[in-house]
């Protein structure tokens, strides 16, 4: 078959990620060989793949709804924020250097070219590549370096289907507007649109379907409604919860309180979606002191700016209420970027050129950035559990001799400190550590001995290939995938001139 569709959404954070994993897990079903594809993803949430290269963490969750191992081809080009105007670029999995907005420009046309080959390649070994684009489609101001939303669709004649988010209001005219403001040459290869999020009754949307139909030459190829429970490998900063995350009911006599501190270039939070998703602990996302006061465990997360962040700690007073946490013998964990603010002093002449600045001091640690990333898939063992994860680091942590190891980084008291990411992902590691968290916190807090996480997110994506399945008109899914848009979509206007 070796067909392809572009799945573009009215807004960030409109359900572009999930619809995608949705198709995928849906087609695999079929037994169609699948591969997802965004051809450049901007996001702080990443992981590394099997064979080493940095990829988007959506594209990972999305081969795992393929049910195939993710490869740098899926994500060709990352850009990773960093500073207010900077970002790292990772090129088929490996960093290439920082760049603004204004220089990244030139970069583009090259860029594109690595993305339709790495497409190309992709769609030589499967029988279908899904491509998820990146914020709008019709951002006008950017269409002419565009390389992953109709750019990329013209370059590569994919059919593209709109998904619009009904919840956040105003989706009827984000879904005409989105085509409306696009050239013909982009027009005409926008086949329909899937509306996500509804909540209520779809035959409530009936009259609103119909007259978008006429007046697009568009059909409404799906409804998909409301997807209840916790949210797992949100892409970036848009999907995470505010206030406490709804939890399960404890299995022990208390609950345990995590709270996370949310600094403003957050990487890799999906590290927290397994305590989110045990029973009896409640995940909350904090930036205000007082939000850690009743806390029963703090977590530090990694950050794509580790002094920065460290200042804005400092800045909102945070720093002084995990120093306090941690002096009255609370646990603290730091994960990678984290760790690093836990040292005693930290020198960075790479991501942030401050020189070497004093850490919280909290572990007996110094940290010293090197040029070269460190990029890996470690695994060893932690409160006597095995343990696997995933680097993403500039930063080396020096630890003192005789320090007590934990995951290749240190523990002081109930300071803990690693760079690994998803270690919480390990059932058995992730029960042991919160059994100690409640030892030291005097929570009586019983780790749920069932809970299996890997079970959970496989259970998470056949929820959206179900609702793909049972939501969606998924033979006008297969016409587009097998025979491209139709020739005859209307031009709407205006139809901005030019192409």
């Amino acid at each position: 078959m070796k067909g392809a569709l572009l799945v573009a959404g009215t807004t960030s954070d409109a359900g572009k990620s999930v619809v995608t994993a949705g198709i995928c897990r849906w087609l695999v079903r079929q037994g169609v060989s699948v591969a997802p594809f965004k051809a450049q993803n901007m996001s702080n949430n990443s992981m590394v793949t099997p064979d080493g290269a940095e990829i988007g963490r959506a594209q990972v969750m999305q081969a795992a709804a393929a049910r195939v191992q993710p490869e740098a081809a899926m994500n060709p080009v990352l850009l990773k924020p960093g500073g207010a105007h900077s970002s790292q670029v990772v090129v088929l999995g490996r960093p290439v250097g920082e760049v603004t907005a204004l220089s990244y420009g030139p970069m583009k046309a090259a860029l594109l070219e690595q993305a339709l080959a790495s497409l190309a390649d992709l769609r030589r070994r499967f029988d279908v590549v899904v491509c998820e684009g990146a914020g709008s489609p019709t951002e006008i101001n950017l269409r002419a370096g565009d390389i992953v939303n109709m750019g990329l669709a013209t370059a590569a004649d994919l059919p593209v289907v709109v998904v619009g988010d009904i919840d956040r209001g105003g989706v009827f005219p984000a879904l005409y507007g989105t085509v409306a403001l696009m050239p013909p040459g982009d027009q005409r290869l926008v086949a329909g649109f899937l509306v996500n999020k509804f909540r209520g009754d779809v035959r409530l949307l009936t009259p609103g379907l119909t007259e978008l139909t006429r007046l697009t030459g568009r059909p409404t190829l799906g409804v998909l409604p409301w997807l209840d429970g916790p949210a797992m490998d949100v892409e970036d900063s848009l999907g995470l919860p505010t206030g406490v995350v709804p939890g399960l009911p404890p299995r022990g006599e208390d609950v345990l309180r995590v709270s996370v501190a949310r600094f403003p270039r957050l990487s890799n939070v999906t590290d927290l979606d397994a305590l989110a998703a045990e029973p009896g602990v409640l995940v909350r996302y904090a930036t205000r002191p007082e939000e850690l006061a009743d806390a029963d465990l703090v977590v530090l997360p990694g950050t794509r700016a580790t002094v920065a962040d460290l200042g804005w700690l400092r800045e909102t007073g945070l720093d002084r209420a995990v120093l306090r946490r941690a002096a009255d013998g609370c646990p603290v964990l730091g994960i990678c970027g984290g760790a690093q603010m836990l040292a005693r002093s930290i020198t960075d002449e790479v991501e942030s050129a401050a020189g070497t600045v004093d850490g919280l001091g909290l572990l007996p640690t110094d940290v010293r950035f090197a040029r070269e990333k460190t990029l890996g898939r470690p695994v060893g063992q932690a409160l006597g559990e095995p343990v696997h994860g995933y680097e993403i680091h500039h930063g080396i942590a020096a630890v003192d001799e005789g320090a007590e190891q934990f995951l290749d980084g240190a523990r002081a008291g109930a300071v803990f400190g690693t760079t690994w990411h998803g270690a919480l992902e390990n059932d058995g590691f992730r029960r042991a550590f919160l059994t100690e968290v409640a030892a030291i916190s005097g929570r009586r807090f019983v780790a749920a001995p069932d809970t299996d996480f890997a079970a959970l997110r496989e259970a998470r994506l056949d929820r959206l290939g179900d609702l793909v399945a049972e939501h969606a008109d998924t033979d006008a899914l297969w016409r587009l995938i097998e025979d491209g848009p139709p020739g005859d979509l209307p031009l709407l206007p205006p139809g901005v001139s030019g192409r």
